[in-house]
């Protein structure tokens, strides 16, 4: 068994917890890597196992016949499958799956929730998780109905960003037109136009963010209605001190 120190810990859910609640659970929790491209949790499927994210990105994607779009990102703010098994069920419609390669805490998901349902409090934290996640889906939503391609990879990029230790986003322009649900033309347009203007410098599969308070300008109040939400209910350092 490895002893997880909570102050050591990236994962902003875990280290708002109470202390005597992440010593309940710490006992739970397996270290293991993220790698890029792995199924953490498929639709339509039982989910036996949650993630907190340590490093790294994962995607929440709705898969169907015309493609594939995502609808959410988790990094290090969040639980991989908190909704479906906090609220009731054991399952979920959408995809779940690593976008940037890291490391996170796995638990059995059925071991969170009886601790989750013993200890008001840790069920309380994580509820109020699976809102601001909620509040990021409702503003991508909010952000396809009136962002045009620009603002909407903007944005995207400014998550990234959030949940990213350095500013190089490393993707190609084909995932995200894929995870956008826009023609590649497009965001090959939408990057020449931000990299004109002096936000982003581009180069095959990176993008570095160069100026985010010029892109925070530009995607207005398409972003940060989630991010802000999450302050307010559970704050808390982002990263450990030495």
């Amino acid at each position: 068994m490895v002893h997880l120190r909570q102050a050591d810990l990236y994962n902003r859910l875990l280290r708002a917890l109470d202390p005597e609640d992440f010593a309940v659970l710490q006992p739970a929790l397996r270290p293991e890597d993220m790698l890029l491209r792995q199924m953490l949790i498929a639709p339509h499927t039982r989910i036996d196992t949650v993630y907190f994210v340590e490093s790294g990105i994962v995607s929440v994607t709705n898969d169907g016949a015309s493609g594939r779009v995502e609808i959410g990102l988790i990094g290090r703010e969040g639980l991989v499958g908190a909704s479906p098994i906090l609220l009731g069920d054991d399952r979920t419609p959408y995809t779940h799956f690593v976008q940037a390669a890291g490391h996170m805490l796995s638990v059995d998901a059925q071991v969170l929730l009886k601790l989750a349902e013993a200890r008001p409090a840790m069920r309380r934290l994580f509820l109020r998780y699976i809102h601001t996640h909620f509040a990021q889906t409702a503003q991508t939503a909010f952000a396809n109905a009136r962002g045009n391609t620009g603002t909407r990879l903007a944005r995207w990029l400014l998550m990234y960003h959030d949940r990213s230790a350095g500013d190089v986003v490393t993707v190609t322009q084909e995932f995200m037109s894929l995870m956008l649900g826009v023609e590649r033309p497009g965001v090959t347009q939408a990057l020449r136009v931000l990299e004109r203007d002096g936000l982003v410098r581009t180069h095959r599969g990176l993008v570095r963010i160069v100026d985010r308070d010029g892109l925070l300008r530009l995607v207005g109040d398409s972003y940060g209605t989630a991010e802000a939400e999450y302050d307010r209910l559970i704050g808390g350092p982002t990263a450990p001190t030495d």
